[in-house]
This record gives C-alpha cells, sequence and structure tokens, in this order.
C-alpha cells in the first residue's frame, strides 16, 4: 500500500490526471467541431478519439511516464486504445439512445476511460523495467 501513496507515484498521478483532462477537453472539441461542421457523430467521435489518442501518446511517454517514444510502446499504446474506442463508440450511442444528449454522453464515457486508460498504461505499456 505504501507503494501507491509514496511521492513518486502521487506526482504521476497527478501528470497524468492533467495529461488526460487535457486530452479529454481535446477530444471534446474535436468532436463537437467535427459533428457540428463536417460528418455525424460516430465518424466524428472515431476522428476525434483516434487524434486525441496521438496527443495523449506523446504526453503519456513525454511528461507523465518519462519514457523515450518508439515504435513498440505507440503500438502498444495504440492497439490499447482501440480497444477503448469501442467502449467510446459504444457507450456514446448507448446513452444517446438513452436520450442523453450526445456532449454529456460523451464526458460520462470519457471519465471512465481515463479510468481504464491509465490501469492500462502503468501496468503494460509503459511499465518500469
Amino acid at each position: 500500500m505504501r507503494k501507491f501513496l509514496n511521492r513518486e507515484f502521487l506526482i504521476e498521478t497527478f501528470r497524468y490526471l492533467v495529461c488526460g483532462v487535457s486530452t479529454i477537453i481535446l477530444n471534446i472539441v474535436l468532436y463537437k467541431l467535427l459533428s457540428t461542421y463536417v460528418w455525424g457523430k460516430l465518424t466524428s467521435n472515431t476522428v476525434a478519439f483516434l487524434l486525441s489518442v496521438l496527443y495523449a501518446y506523446f504526453t503519456n511517454s513525454i511528461f507523465v511516464f518519462r519514457m523515450k517514444c518508439t515504435w513498440k510502446n505507440f503500438s502498444e499504446f495504440f492497439g490499447m486504445r482501440i480497444g477503448t474506442i469501442l467502449i467510446d463508440n459504444g457507450g456514446m450511442m448507448l446513452l444517446i439512445w438513452f436520450n442523453v444528449n450526445d456532449m454529456i454522453a460523451k464526458c460520462i464515457v470519457n471519465v471512465i476511460i481515463i479510468g481504464l486508460n491509465y490501469i492500462f498504461s502503468k501496468l503494460f505499456i509503459f511499465r518500469k523495467k
């Protein structure tokens, strides 16, 4: 339990939250712009998600976990995020089906995804040797 409450872990968690929140903001802004001016909801959500994943990879590598950006880490990171896009699109469409506003649905689903992404990134992609 002490391992999870040490200073380094708390600082890393704070950095992850800053990057995670900025990624969510980017994702929501891109989604809103694309769904308003370019495509429908699902396509806009997918494109916003993919662009946000690129941003998240670099901020997580450099700022949060302080590791070199490598093709191996990127492919693992991207592959893991492909799994979360199913949760993103599925959760969003489910909430919209239940008459939840698409922007509210987007925010709810993103909160769930940020937690899952941290766990997967910490345990599998950016683990310290």
